[in-house]
């Protein structure tokens, strides 16, 4: 949290995963479900309006500090800096002000612990593993975790440490009573590995290493003057100019550095310095150097990394589309396991409760994916040279390579069912103004011509 390089991994991954928060876009399979595909646009579009007054709203949160856009950036870095993150997902009675009960709780992920804290390895009473909280069955399948009610290392509360047993999945509807996110590594693995473990050790001693050089060039930066006199170096050589209370050290045996600190020597006393070549001309390549190799680690270019884009345009191109495949990786697990989950839950409330309509969603469990289905769209790669990489979107989409939808998508992370609504608005607009604009001129035009054919009877009966 101190490390400038390892604050930059993490954020660099929310900004360019997640961004402002990924966008709900209902993808419903209208020929399973048997509707046409008018029906099923007016649908989509009435169920995202609906998802929006949930989503926009603090209520959302059981704790009422962020919405869930917000929420998306909490637990992704969560993630990141512990190695997962966990959800609680709470039901309440609906308010006048909020027609849904589904709450989030978003938790330290040091709360989820094995009871008491005698081993990371532990029994329950009827005999199941309990993995850093995790519990399993015998057959090695998740079924509930162990929460504590405070951080266990935590000595600021009074509480005492208690645990709670939480089902992972509901036995009624088999939904996720927990959001557990991360990525796996190892097989049989139950717990995540924090994002920055392998560098941890190289980011901390750059760290020091840029602290010492700082130091160094600061101490180098002071000007102080050494005086050499045989009498009592008690006597201030300069009369009464500095006073007792100015003085730094009144110690007589004591010697200060600092800006414009002047110290006065005794007799056969010398100061000699160490030569520091600061600042140090090394300095930047060795940093450089081990900042690619923290970046190879992270699969973060260094360009990206460090924010510093000096090489040519092909090599500039080629790091970001490097880096945007492991950012495109994590946001697809970030939007399985925590967006489309808290989505499809949202989405079998409001059914419930009359405000979508979704004919056998709750019959057939392959109706109910169906009516499920979705995208999530995060934040653009960003371009470099925004004409060549709209050529190349236009190749691809006037070849069928691509499709429109998805241009519009990576190039802005707009969305282009609405810029064809907002397009064809405005070229009527236009339409209206510049036809009100030709109408106009047409009746100037015709004023003129008849102004000028009077000119020209008068001139002839003159």
């Amino acid at each position: 949290m101190s490390s400038p390089l390892a604050v930059s991994a993490i954020k660099t991954n929310r900004t360019n995963v997640v961004g402002a928060g990924l966008k709900l876009k209902s993808r419903i399979d209208f020929k399973k479900i048997g509707i046409a595909r008018e029906q099923a646009d007016e649908w989509e579009q009435n169920t995202e309006k609906e998802f929006a007054l949930w989503a926009d709203s603090v209520w959302c949160d059981s704790m009422r500090l962020n919405n869930f856009y917000e929420l998306q950036q909490l637990a992704l870095m969560s993630w990141l800096m512990n190695g997962d993150c966990f959800g609680l997902v709470n039901n309440v009675e609906p308010t006048a002000w909020m027609p849904y009960g589904i709450r989030l709780f978003l938790i330290e992920s040091d709360r989820v612990c094995t009871p008491n804290l005698y081993n990371v390895i532990a029994k329950n009473k009827d005999g199941k593993n309990i993995y850093s909280g995790v519990e399993i069955d015998n057959a090695g399948a998740i079924i509930a975790y162990h929460v504590c009610n405070k951080h266990p290392n935590s000595n600021i509360s009074f509480k005492k440490a208690e645990w709670v047993r939480v089902q992972a999945f509901s036995k009624v509807t088999g939904n996720p009573n927990v959001l557990h996110i991360m990525e796996s590594e190892r097989c049989e693995q139950y717990r995540g590995v924090p994002y920055l473990a392998p560098v941890i050790e190289t980011i901390k001693q750059i760290t020091r290493y840029t602290e010492a050089e700082l130091t160094a060039a600061v101490i180098q930066a002071f000007f102080t003057a050494f005086i050499k006199v045989d009498s009592d170096r008690s006597q201030v050589p300069f009369g009464d100019s500095i006073s007792d209370e100015e003085k730094i050290e009144t110690d007589p045996s004591s010697y200060e550095m600092g800006a414009g600190t002047i110290n006065v020597l005794g007799e056969n006393e010398d100061v000699v310095f160490a030569d520091p070549k600061r600042p140090s001309s090394g300095f930047e390549g060795f940093v450089n150097s081990m900042t690619k190799q923290i970046g190879a680690a992270l699969e973060i270019p260094f360009e990206l990394l460090n924010k510093s884009f000096t090489a040519s345009y092909s090599a500039s191109r080629a790091a970001l589309l490097e880096a945007w495949k492991a950012f495109k990786m994590r946001r697809t697990w970030f939007a399985n396991d925590f967006c489309q989950p808290i989505y499809e839950m949202w989405l079998s409330e409001a059914i419930a409760r009359g405000r979508v309509k979704a004919p056998g969603f709750f019959n057939d469990p392959s109706i109910k994916k169906a009516w499920s289905r979705s995208e999530w769209i995060g934040p653009a790669q960003g371009m470099l040279d925004p004409v060549k990489e709209v050529n190349a979107a236009i190749l691809r989409t006037s070849h069928a390579f691509s499709t429109h939808e998805r241009e519009t998508t990576e190039l802005t992370g707009g969305n282009w069912d609405d810029n064809i609504n907002q397009v064809t608005r405005e070229n009527e607009l236009l339409s209206k103004i510049l036809g009100a604009q030709n109408n106009s001129n047409q009746t100037m035009n015709s004023t003129n011509n008849n102004d000028d054919d009077d000119d020209e009877e008068g001139a002839k009966k003159q």
